[in-house]
């Protein structure tokens, strides 16, 4: 794909269907004088060279990656004309194919009939899920996995609701024996399963979960920001990942997923899902400026957010025409990152120097330096990660790392002195 000419067909359509309105005279502010432009665009990319290069294999450390070429030109192509999806008037062409592009997600999970839309992230699309959990069940609190991200102890903050972290087992995933002790309590109304932790890549029990869920009448709703496209290449074949969390998904309440990481989308674009479309009750507002255009729903009225650009539903449903939510499509580009993970563990498993901290149930693996003490550990994985990045641009490696305590090593069998608290180990998303 020749990402410049299609760039520029981009900006050449739109540039003509601006014209089919007739002449006009523009704005001095966008009247630009290139000579002025190309100082203030040289400071730009000169500044922007002070990144890490997420583009690059020898980028392994965050869930960082450049958007897909098609997602680039279709953002580019609606940017250009910067339609609002937060209603039908302020972008009709991307409401729609925002409405295509989450449906194509929502099947991807299993879901039947639903209610869903995109958001700016992963943070504001669990937001939206915990808003519905405390509306339907006033007065309980929210639990989720000790290791989850921290966004859901933040966001019951901010909506005023009790927080229980649920303890894990030795492979980071949410423990059902002491949820259930917390359930009896009678303080639970929704349970926050995690399809892929964001610092391990666990996967909770979901499939086990469901009882629980008919047994002490909890919502279960399902955080796969991270982890969610894996469904694709859920299983059970040596190159995938197990299946049965997954199947359950769609028997869940709601879930969350965000194109922005392995959908191959630019920041930012989330998604919440919900099985129940009758949810929808308590977005119900009025404007007397907007939803004027049309008695169909607006995407604004299911919605916390309000302004929300419709570049990003282009970008993802132009992303979908190349690569569909199928097994050979989009699940393609998935397997090699967990192939990955895998030979990487294999590798750790047989060196002198590194071993792995547990198995990857994903794409992210985490390690450490085969040594007596966390505090050495500590030392070494910091060392390394330092040295790998201030290497020469042509040798440099990119790592990260993790925090973890004394007792979750020896949890994973690393007969290790915790003669310090914490340390860090090293992580790396392939």
């Amino acid at each position: 794909m020749d990402l410049r000419r299609w760039v520029n067909a981009a900006v050449d359509e739109i540039t003509a269907w601006q014209h089919t309105y007739g002449p006009y005279d523009r704005h001095a502010a966008l009247r630009v004088d290139d000579k002025a432009f190309a100082d203030a665009f040289g400071e730009l990319t000169s500044r922007l060279h002070d990144n890490y290069p997420f583009f690059h294999p020898r980028y392994a450390g965050q869930m960082l990656k450049p958007p897909h070429p098609a997602a680039v030109v279709g953002h580019l192509a609606a940017m250009l004309i910067n339609p609002n999806n937060h209603a039908l008037d302020g972008g009709p062409a991307t409401a729609r194919m925002e409405r295509e592009a989450v449906d194509a997600l929502a099947t991807m999970f299993g879901f039947g009939q639903h209610l869903g839309h995109l958001t700016t992230s992963g943070t504001v699309a669990n937001l939206e899920a915990l808003f519905v959990a405390r509306e339907i069940h006033p007065g309980k609190g929210i639990a989720h996995n000790a290791d989850a991200h921290y966004t859901h102890a933040r966001m019951c903050h901010l909506l005023g609701v009790e927080s229980f972290p649920v303890a894990t087992d030795t492979a980071g995933r949410m423990d059902l024996d002491a949820l259930e002790e917390l359930l009896r309590t009678g303080q639970v109304g929704t349970v926050v399963l995690t399809a892929g932790t964001t610092g391990l890549g666990a996967i909770d029990p979901i499939h086990e979960a469901l009882a629980l869920r008919e047994k002490y009448g909890v919502r279960l709703h399902v955080d796969a920001a991270y982890g969610g496209f894996f469904t694709l290449i859920a299983d059970d074949t040596p190159d995938g990942v197990t299946a049965a969390p997954y199947r359950a998904i769609p028997h869940c309440d709601s879930v969350v997923v965000d194109p922005h990481k392995h959908g191959l989308q630019p920041y930012g674009c989330g998604a919440v899902i919900f099985a129940d479309p009758a949810v929808g009750r308590f977005y119900q507002h009025d404007s007397p400026y907007t939803y004027f255009t049309s008695a169909e729903l607006h995407l604004g009225e299911i919605s916390l957010e309000c302004s929300r650009a419709g570049a990003a539903a282009a970008a993802l449903w132009l992303t979908h025409r190349l690569l569909p939510l199928t097994p050979d499509g989009l699940g393609a580009v998935l397997r090699p990152g967990r192939r990955a993970a895998l030979r990487w563990t294999e590798l750790l498993e047989n060196s002198d120097l590194l071993a792995p901290y547990q198995q990857p149930e994903l794409d992210i693996v985490t390690y450490l330096p085969r040594t007596g003490r966390l505090s050495e550990i500590d030392r070494i994985s910091a060392a390394v990660m330092e040295a790998g990045m201030s290497a020469h641009p042509d040798k440099a490696v990119f790592l990260a790392t993790y925090g973890i305590e004394g007792r979750a090593l020896a949890d994973r069998g690393h007969q290790i002195e915790a003669d310090v608290p914490t340390g860090r180990i090293l992580r790396s998303v392939l």
